[in-house]
């Protein structure tokens, strides 16, 4: 999965909370160029954007779903975006468990990236020095 084909891209997680990596990530990806989608049952708006109440809610054209919350969270998250036929997620570090992995494992049609932060992983350079 190249992160950076990405167009839209479903936050579960983001908040409003400036020191929360929920909202960081949201900001970091917007300023990339990227269509996010705020997914929180708790806020109807983040930094100025609709926010989703649930993944069932996306539209189905999103490229990937993004999980910045607990472990049990994402677990119960991604099973209901799998039902509602997403197929690509993508794991903060933190957001993954062995749970969750046993659940992939027995799907044979989905993609995802596990402890690889989207932040770093879309960035134009890894490094620290362009030279």
């Amino acid at each position: 999965m190249d992160p950076k084909k990405f167009k839209r891209i479903a936050l579960v997680g983001a908040t409003v909370n400036p020191r929360k990596y929920g909202n960081v990530i949201l900001k970091d990806l917007i300023s990339k160029g990227f269509e996010v989608l705020p997914v929180n049952p708790k806020y109807d708006e983040i930094e100025g954007f609709k926010t989703h109440k649930s993944v069932e809610e996306l539209p189905k054209d999103v490229d990937v779903i993004v999980f910045v919350v607990p472990p049990e969270v994402a677990l119960k998250e991604t099973e209901k975006a799998y039902k509602a036929g997403f197929r690509k997620f993508w794991y903060q570090p933190g957001a993954f468990s062995r749970e969750i992995e046993e659940f992939l494992n027995t799907l044979n049609d989905v993609e995802y990236s596990a402890e690889k932060c989207i932040m770093v992983e879309t960035s134009s350079s890894k490094g620290f020095l362009n030279l």
